[in-house]
């Protein structure tokens, strides 16, 4: 593990609000010289802190602006059952993020489609044709007071 200091921590705060920043202008959020930001920031990329840059994308600006949060569980737990159904969901480009869980079901799947009816076609279609599941409880976000994912 790295040791982070304060001044790590800034720049990784800040960097997380807007990555396209200058380094001049991180430099001076975060009380340093140019160079000093930038070996910061290099040393923080280099040791594996920093994993890379994205843009952020607006999905409803592009008609996916609906929300499910998607708990799904499994009938099977063998090696071959969860390697399919994580094979057949990363496939799914409704699918932004999915994670194993721990508790009574298996996963977490974030789906964002365009409003209900693509939402029960996805449940349907996709989420109701592979073998081993067992239950789908879905989940729909009206509202992110507070959203900070990248």
């Amino acid at each position: 593990m790295t040791d982070i200091d304060k001044i790590d921590r800034k720049i990784l705060r800040e960097l997380s609000r807007d990555a396209r920043q200058t380094n001049v202008k991180l430099a001076e959020r975060v009380g340093l010289s140019a160079s000093a930001c930038l070996r910061r920031v290099q040393e923080l990329e280099r040791s594996g802190v920093i994993t890379g840059y994205r843009a952020v994308i607006d999905r409803s600006k592009l008609g996916a602006g609906f929300i499910v949060y998607v708990t799904v569980g499994l009938s099977s737990h063998t090696k071959d059952s969860l390697e399919a159904f994580e094979r057949a969901i990363s496939q799914s480009p409704d699918v932004v993020e999915f994670h194993t869980i721990t508790g009574a079901i298996e996963y977490l799947l974030r789906v964002e489609v365009a409003d209900i009816k693509a939402y029960k076609t996805f449940h349907t279609d996709v989420l109701g044709v592979l073998p081993h599941v067992s239950s789908i409880t879905s989940h729909i976000v009206m509202d992110s007071p507070k959203n900070e994912r990248p």
